[in-house]
């Protein structure tokens, strides 16, 4: 398999970072994304500096809010496997623009299983979401566990697109990949995620805004383990799965905040404010079916993966 990859959301966290392992490994990747604004885009244009210089990469800017621009893209290209990265992310903002998520993360996945489906595509790979849990009761989160009670738009989202997904396997016998993403950081974090926006905030000597109490807890997952899993997802979807890709130890966020003083080595003000609507207690993925069907296995300990983080954002 030597045809090219598409990626939408290419320009984003995760995306650019699969971008560049693909390159390394010489696919040819085609990035498709929107650049919008709900951070810098120049941030966007940023994480792609390396991969615009190569002769085996082409960017397209398109939104996949349009059905027809999404077609011309795979008429032209003709992938030979699609990873969907594109979407609305983050639980609060979806709390406050509902609509726009609905747009993006159901109707937007539409369009790109439409042309997946019409343009021949071999292989799909769709990022879900660790929130489609909820606040699941039992621990850790399995792939067959409940997930019909999400508590966010972005979580129900999420799962919409799951269910879509299978839609198009039953149809059209198109091979898909769900990946359920356990919080993920590392170098390009968006800025305004916990680790990211942590780092530089004690490093300044500024309050960090702590939600709660304290004891929530995340299985935060370093952004190389998921690339891992995405290309082992692109390599062995034959048919239809949902995959839990997560770092299999639950952080709680006052943990998460002692690690982050460790590495910068700056003791962290705290700025304690009501927990937020929508965001779940905990998170922890169970690996069985992963690493049984993936031969997915997390390697890079929190210390460890903030440590790069912090070099990373050092070197900004």
């Amino acid at each position: 398999m030597n045809g090219p990859i598409l990626i939408t959301g290419a320009a984003g966290f995760i995306g650019s970072t699969l971008t560049d392992r693909l390159l390394a490994a010489g696919r040819r990747v085609v990035g498709v994304d929107n650049l919008c604004d709900f951070y810098d885009p120049a941030v966007k244009r940023r994480n792609l500096a390396g991969a615009l210089g190569l002769d085996q990469f082409e960017m397209m800017e398109a939104d996949i809010r349009d059905g027809d621009a999404i077609d011309a893209v795979f008429a032209r290209v003709k992938p030979e496997s699609v990873v969907h990265l594109a979407a609305m992310a983050g639980v609060r903002p979806s709390i406050e623009n509902p609509a726009l998520y609905v747009a993006v993360n159901v109707d937007g996945t539409m369009h790109v299983l439409d042309a997946a489906v019409k343009h021949g595509v071999g292989r799909f790979v769709f990022a879900s979401s660790s929130s489609v849990y909820g606040n699941n009761q039992k621990v850790p989160f399995a792939e067959d566990d409940p997930v019909d009670f999400p508590i966010s738009p972005y979580a129900a989202t999420k799962r919409a697109g799951e269910l879509i997904c299978h839609t198009y396997w039953h149809l059209h016998h198109l091979p898909v990949a769900c990946l359920r993403l356990f919080t993920v950081y590392g170098p390009r974090q968006r800025p305004d995620l916990a680790i990211g926006k942590f780092l530089r905030l004690v490093e300044a000597g500024a309050a960090i805004p702590v939600f709660g109490d304290g004891s929530m807890s995340r299985d935060f997952t370093f952004v190389g383990d998921i690339v891992d899993g995405m290309l082992a997802a692109l390599e062995r979807c034959d048919a239809f799965g949902i995959y839990n890709l997560g770092g299999n130890h639950p952080v709680t966020l006052t943990d998460l905040i002692g690690a982050i003083e460790q590495v910068v080595g700056k003791r962290a003000k705290i700025d304690r404010q009501p927990q937020q609507p929508g965001d779940v207690e905990r998170t922890y993925a169970d690996l069985t079916r992963s690493s049984t069907v993936l031969g997915y296995e997390p390697r890079v300990s929190l210390e460890q993966g903030i440590g790069r983080q912090w070099e990373w954002v050092q070197s900004q």
